[in-house]
């Protein structure tokens, strides 16, 4: 990750929780998966996120439940370590230092102590070659290790973990990558390989996807780009090897898994499907469809309970058997253009953004977690590869939350654009959106911007959108007329119908009162007042077409800024209606802070985007970075904090009140956060440390303030020793209510527990112990 003195870019919120293949806990309560630079730890019958274990610095890569201990996982990163967590209290355990980066990770129960993982070997101009090797673990009590002693397993092998897998507990390992297969086996110390031709005779493409051994017989699965699954046995020769054939997939597979005993097979692919065969009777099989999206990963508990499926759309289904969906958890919906930008809602200050296709996803941020989807096209989509279909291409929110516009369209070769404009207004009782009015090609061309007026005290609520049809229109709230006696709605309608000498306007803005709006014709920028709808002015800049306009804010209000597409950015003083500053800088995107004066410039050259903070006012930048990411930010926000950092540090003070959202073109979502931020998170996950000056009794979180306060005087009180029947009801208070025996068989053995040696001091400890029980019963 980048750092920067006090500040560092990460992953924080809206990772992605398909990237790998989950695991589940042994006994089904618990689902863990990476997500960006941590490891989540979910209910799998609440769905929520219980844990989020944070200390590696880079993508985590996998997470593997550890062979001995049900009850710790570890994980692996590409920042070179792989870590060991009990994932039951959110502690890290252990660190162990591996050096290189590392993309996945297996474990068996026939090699103790030591792990598989795959790291680069070199990198070419056109290919990046991968090894299997092992892992040694020193087991120490250091928290950070060395783990230095690997020893090569397999080369030429493929960085998807869904690529190796281990057989028969740890007897053989199989990987396949691109066209062949090679199993090893740990005893002989020796391995087979086996290839395919690229193409079979009815042009089937042979390509492996993924692997799954069968965890009791001799027998490898495989699954290939053309949807077949492939059975291989006898493969302990190379000559004398034999394979069946399973077909139902009509496009590649993406995962399979065999159940724990064996007795089934699971495959998924973009069908949105999941195939359960009989093994030994694969005429015989059974479906779960309508999964939502494309599966890409297929996982079982240890226990046979639980089936989990990670979907293309971020999502992970938790499936009882087969049988029917008992939970889904769903991340943040990354599709492959997001038209609509970054968004804050201002009601929920949840995320907005395209998400399934036709519906807008309001997602929290602070809860990492999706709260809901609005379809805004209300049309059934259909998977089908060139079907040109309604899309959410803008939208918009007015500074209350309680009205949301939004702009679809539909483009179709034989015919005219297709467009709406749609305005929804927040419903009180059912928390949602509910369409209020629909104009149907509001504009004769396709729609380039749109913004609602901002300011929080206005009489009237304004929405401007302009178009490549060389206009912009204002559409006002109109109030509902009671002529008839009968109740109706207020509903939008068109106030104003502007242009300038024939330009397109690309960029709209209100500033923060509302008493403007700003409108860039290509190289022209326009002011225009929203009550009367007059033009005041106009602005000179330096030549190009103008790309980002934004108002100042706050003690900045007097400011206009703007960039075009001629690498310059124009900072206007609408007092005197003059150019204040300009400077040469390829601003990409160009967004402010409602919060406070300061505004955040990304320039995209050589490869990556650098970030400038400033205020208009200031000519030196509060904060600059290079290099915050490969590649262009398409698209940013500033987010509201439920509460402010207080940080000192100047370089630092512009993140106290807001936080900065990027979304790269690589579809991730990054942010900025402070060390203190950082650390303020690693303590929340360590282990509640108690002061062993106290007495160290089962009840005294319960009773030890109100016992000092009766005895008076805290610092003059001794240690008071501990009952000597304190390990039996330690255990009987750990143990859950639901299986204890009946109170009146406890009764009995609490008194007889406590008939014991009396001394001078354990009166009091009778006391606690008998109004622990009374609590606990």
């Amino acid at each position: 990750m980048v750092e920067y003195g006090d500040i560092r870019v990460v992953y924080r919120g809206g990772s992605k929780i398909n990237f790998r293949k989950p695991v589940i806990s042994n006994d089904s309560r618990f689902l863990l998966c990476a997500s960006g630079e941590s490891v989540k730890v979910f209910s799998s019958v609440t769905e929520e996120c219980v844990h989020e274990l944070r200390g590696h610095t880079g993508q985590v890569t996998g997470v593997l439940l550890r062979p001995s201990n049900h009850l710790q996982v570890y994980s692996c990163s590409t920042d070179g370590t792989v870590r060991l967590w009990d994932f039951t209290d959110g502690i890290l355990v252990r660190t162990y230092v591996v050096g290189y980066p590392v993309y996945s990770i297996y474990a068996s129960l026939n090699h103790k102590e030591v792990v598989f993982i795959v790291t680069p070997v070199c990198v070419f101009v056109f290919a990046e070659l991968f090894q299997l090797v092992a892992v040694n673990l020193p087991q120490t009590p250091d928290q950070l290790v060395e783990a230095r002693d690997l020893s090569a397993v397999l080369s030429d092998v493929s960085s998807n973990p869904s690529t190796i897998a281990f057989g028969r507990g740890g007897e053989y390992l199989a990987s396949v990558n691109n066209l062949k297969m090679e199993i090893y086996f740990f005893k002989k110390n020796k391995s087979y390989s086996f290839s395919l031709r690229e193409y079979t005779k009815n042009g089937g493409k042979n390509t492996f996807t993924c692997i799954a051994c069968h965890p009791k017989d001799d027998c490898v699965a495989t699954g290939h780009d053309d949807g077949k699954i492939r059975l291989w046995r006898n493969f302990k020769q190379k000559k004398e090897y034999t394979y069946s054939t399973l077909h139902w997939h009509h496009s590649a597979v993406s995962s399979l898994c065999f159940t724990p005993e064996g007795t089934n097979l699971l495959s998924g692919g973009v069908e949105s499907v999941l195939v359960q065969w009989r093994y030994n009777q694969e005429n015989q099989k059974d479906f779960l469809p309508r999964l939502g999206a494309a599966i890409t990963h297929v996982t079982v508990s240890p226990d046979g309970a639980l089936f989990s499926t990670s979907h293309s759309d971020n999502k992970i289904t938790i499936i009882q058997s087969c049988v029917k969906v008992s939970a889904v958890i769903q991340g943040l919906v990354k599709g492959e253009n997001v038209t609509t930008g970054l968004l804050v809602d201002p009601r929920s200050k949840a995320l907005v953004l395209n998400g399934r296709p036709g519906h807008l996803q309001f997602y929290s941020l602070q809860r990492d977690k999706l709260l809901f989807h609005l379809d805004i096209v209300q049309q059934e989509y259909i998977h089908e590869a060139g079907l040109e279909q309604f899309e959410v291409v803008r939208a918009a929110f007015d500074a209350s939350g309680l009205w949301l516009a939004t702009v679809e369209e539909r483009k179709q070769k034989s015919a005219e654009l297709e467009l709406n404009l749609k305005l929804w207004s927040f419903d009180e009782q059912t928390q949602s959106f509910v369409l209020n009015t629909t104009v149907s090609a509001p504009h004769e061309a396709r729609i380039t911007a749109m913004c609602f007026s901002q300011a929080a005290d206005s009489q009237t609520t304004t929405l401007v959108s302009a178009s490549r049809d060389g206009h912009f229109k204002a559409w006002q709230l109109g109030l509902p007329a009671h002529t008839d006696g009968t109740q109706e709605w207020p509903s939008w309608s068109c106030d104003f119908v502007g242009a300038y000498h024939g330009l397109v306007p690309r960029c709209c803005c209100f500033s923060a009162d509302g008493s403007l709006l700003a409108v860039g014709f290509q190289e022209v920028v326009t002011v225009w007042n929203p009550t009367s709808w007059e033009l005041l002015t106009t602005l000179s800049q330096p030549p190009g077409d103008v790309r980002n306009l934004c108002f100042g804010q706050l003690s900045c209000s007097k400011y206009l800024l703007g960039s075009n597409n001629k690498k310059m950015v124009c900072c206007w003083n609408l007092l005197t209606c003059s150019l204040e500053w300009s400077t040469s800088m390829d601003v990409s995107l160009l967004l402010v802070d409602s919060r406070s004066e300061n505004m955040a410039a990304f320039c995209c050259q050589d490869g990556s985007t650098d970030l400038f903070v400033f205020k208009p006012s200031e000519p030196r930048p509060l904060f600059s970075q290079k290099a915050v990411c490969s590649g262009r930010v398409i698209h940013a926000v500033f987010t509201p904090r439920e509460v402010m950092l207080e940080s000192s540090e100047e370089s630092s003070q512009w993140l106290n009140r807001s936080q900065l959202y990027f979304l790269t073109e690589f579809m991730d979502l990054l942010t900025f956060s402070t060390k203190a931020e950082e650390e303020k998170l690693m303590a929340s996950s360590k282990q509640l440390v108690i002061d062993d000056t106290v007495a160290m009794t089962p009840f005294y979180l319960l009773l030890g303030k109100h016992r000092h306060e009766h005895l008076g005087n805290e610092e003059s009180a001794e240690r008071t020793p501990l009952p000597q029947s304190s390990v039996a009801i330690k255990e009987l208070l750990q143990t859950p209510a639901h299986v204890l025996p009946a109170t009146s068989f406890l009764c009995s053995m609490f008194a007889k527990s406590l008939l014991i040696s009396v001394t001078e001091t354990s009166f009091m400890n009778s006391l606690s112990v008998l109004s622990a029980v009374a609590v606990k019963l």
